[in-house]
């Protein structure tokens, strides 16, 4: 009985707790949906909060220049290397066509104007002074020829003239006798009259041969005239000829230095081929070339410095090439002071030229990128020294190193003057 009471007691209990409980599951269910809804919540909670979170700041590689903005007085001006140059620079020409037999110099060599710097050969030329000499001798020996031909002609109508000059005396004699003989009845009227036509005939004859003689002495003085006027050319041709056979022996022309000699031996040359440059060293001048794009603001009479790396020349700009040339612009500079030691033609040098002067302005170190009248995007470091924010900065006027601030900086502020183009897509960077 009591073994039977026993193992009923465990069976009926087992069966008590098998009975499903409907409220215990409807419980677990509504315990999931919260759960469900409370991190559905809690995501959406967190989402939202990340996306009003700033994204962090990029930093900046290396060490990026740093300027700060200042107050007072801006000198405006450009830069830009060059040369020096003679102000004043001879050309020496070949003033006739020859070849270059000899080279008498080399660049660099002072000389003075009557100094040999070639010798020109031009054996054409030569032949010419040879023909032309033998036509001057022959030309002489024709005229003298032509001179005794002429007193001989001159004598032959001179006798002429003196016997019809005798002829005439005798006639007038026998005419004059006969007349008297007339008169006395002692000859017939035919007679004389034949005696006074011969008379008068003769008459004419000595006349036509003074004037015979004097046509002759004009015709004579002409010949020897034209033969002399001959002879004259001929002589001005072979002189100059002989100053171009002179000419073949090149001189520098001027006193200075042989700067640069511009054919070489053999070469054939032709007359205006320009041989030597011949330069005056104390006298010389800057060439500068400047940007394109900063040359608008230069003007004539503009302070300028030259830099030789020997010595700083003041200078004024005396000249402005019209056009460009490579994106430069060609400005003279006329050196004001003292040459130092060492300045020569052609020597590089590096030219500032100074365009004006602003009192009283803000100013800071000139980016890169910076152009006049502009407005561009600068980083201004901020207080924490460990960041900076773009700002905008409205630029005036500026200079090789320096550029006007008009507006959106302070003196005082900091601001990155270095290539910042890489964070453009960011207004807040952090500094390393």
């Amino acid at each position: 009985m009591c073994i039977v009471s026993r193992w009923r007691q465990p069976v009926e209990e087992e069966f008590r707790l098998d009975i499903p409980r409907k409220d215990l599951v409807r419980k677990r269910r509504i315990r999931r949906i919260a759960y469900s809804v409370a991190a559905a919540a809690a995501m959406g909670v967190i989402t939202f909060g990340l996306s009003r979170l700033e994204p962090a700041a990029p930093t900046v590689d290396g060490s990026p220049f740093i300027d700060t903005v200042q107050r007072g007085d801006m000198v405006l001006d450009v830069r830009g290397l060059g040369t020096l140059v003679p102000e004043n620079v001879l050309l020496v020409p070949a003033r006739d066509q020859g070849r270059i037999e000899r080279r008498f110099l080399l660049p660099g060599e002072q000389v003075e104007a009557h100094t040999v710097l070639f010798q020109l050969s031009n054996p054409q030329l030569e032949q010419e002074v040879f023909d032309t000499e033998s036509e001057i001798r022959a030309a002489e020996a024709e005229y003298a020829d032509l001179e005794v031909r002429l007193e001989n002609e001159t004598l032959t109508q001179r006798a002429n003239a003196a016997t019809v000059a005798a002829n005439y005396q005798q006639a007038r004699t026998e005419y004059l006798a006969q007349k008297q003989m007339a008169e006395k009845g002692l000859t017939d009227q035919v007679t004389l009259t034949k005696a006074k036509v011969t008379a008068e005939q003769l008459e004419i004859s000595v006349h036509l041969e003074k004037e015979r003689a004097a046509i002759r002495e004009k015709a004579v003085k002409a010949q020897l005239a034209a033969k002399r006027a001959r002879i004259e050319q001929q002589k001005r041709l072979l002189r100059l000829r002989q100053q171009k056979l002179e000419r073949l022996i090149v001189r520098a022309g001027a006193t200075g230095v042989l700067q640069q000699l511009e054919v070489e031996v053999g070469e054939l040359v032709s007359a205006g081929t320009v041989l030597a440059r011949v330069s005056d060293p104390r006298h010389l001048k800057a060439e500068l070339r400047i940007a394109e794009t900063q040359a608008k603001d230069i003007t004539f009479g503009q302070r300028a410095e030259i830099d030789t790396r020997n010595g700083v020349i003041p200078g004024t700009v005396t000249r402005i090439d019209p056009a460009a040339e490579e994106g430069t612009v060609t400005v003279d500079v006329r050196l004001d002071g003292e040459l130092p030691k060492g300045a020569r033609p052609d020597l590089s040098v590096d030219g500032r030229i100074i365009l004006d002067h602003l009192v009283d302005v803000v100013k800071v170190g000139r980016p890169v990128y910076a152009q006049p009248d502009a407005t561009i995007s600068l980083f201004r470091v901020e207080p924490d020294g460990e960041h900076a924010s773009r700002m905008r900065v409205a630029v005036g006027r500026t200079s090789v190193n320096e550029i006007q601030i008009r507006q959106g900086l302070q003196p005082g502020d900091r601001v990155i003057l270095s290539d910042m183009s890489a964070m453009d897509a960011y207004d807040r960077v952090r500094l390393d």
